[in-house]
């Protein structure tokens, strides 16, 4: 009971970049993506993990019977929402990436680690909790892509939130598929 009282709390810390501009019509402007592109690089997971995410995901699929089944189970869902697309990917964290799903809906981006996180309750006991972002659709500021310098089939999504956060997933099995279903959930809110 404990574990699920915290699942509840804990949520993703995005990243502070100041990469980007608004220009007079409110888009953000890319400058200086070299940096960002090197410290992607070297966060990359190497491929066991990648494998071993992918595999456990799997299980947790057929387990619980689909992604939309996932989805209801891990977030809270509004009257009339629907899941536009699942994508297995990572997010960019400060302490490394994380694996898991991004769920993008008609109401909200929102993602989910493959794997639990080890952490110390206030208590001192140590417990398990997935690791969860939570962003609604009107709290986007502008969605920016990106690619790897040296690799450009390794390809970037930035969601850039009206209050300057920036999350950065990467690992995209089907990226340009994912990409047009975050644009289009964006465009219709």
């Amino acid at each position: 009971m404990k574990a699920s009282l915290l699942q509840q709390v804990v949520i993703g810390v995005p990243i502070i970049s100041n990469k980007y501009l608004p220009d007079s019509a409110g888009q953000c402007n890319k400058f200086n993506r070299s940096s960002n592109q090197s410290e992607a690089a070297r966060l990359r997971p190497k491929i066991t993990d990648t494998v071993k995410g992918k595999l456990s995901l799997g299980a947790r699929i057929l387990q619980v019977g689909g992604l939309t089944k996932i989805f209801k189970q891990l977030f809270p869902i509004k009257e009339g929402e629907k899941l536009l697309k699942a994508s297995q990917c990572y997010l960019s964290t400060t302490s490394g990436p994380i694996a898991g799903l991004l769920f993008i809906s008609t109401e909200k981006v929102a993602f989910c680690s493959d794997r639990s996180l080890k952490i110390t309750s206030p208590k001192g006991e140590l417990v398990r909790v997935l690791y969860k972002v939570l962003i609604p659709l009107e709290k986007i500021k502008c969605v920016n892509q990106s690619k790897s310098m040296r690799k450009p089939s390794q390809k970037y999504m930035e969601i850039e939130t009206v209050d300057n956060f920036d999350f950065w997933f990467m690992g995209f099995l089907n990226y340009r598929q994912a990409f047009k279903y975050l644009q289009l959930a964006v465009s219709q809110s």
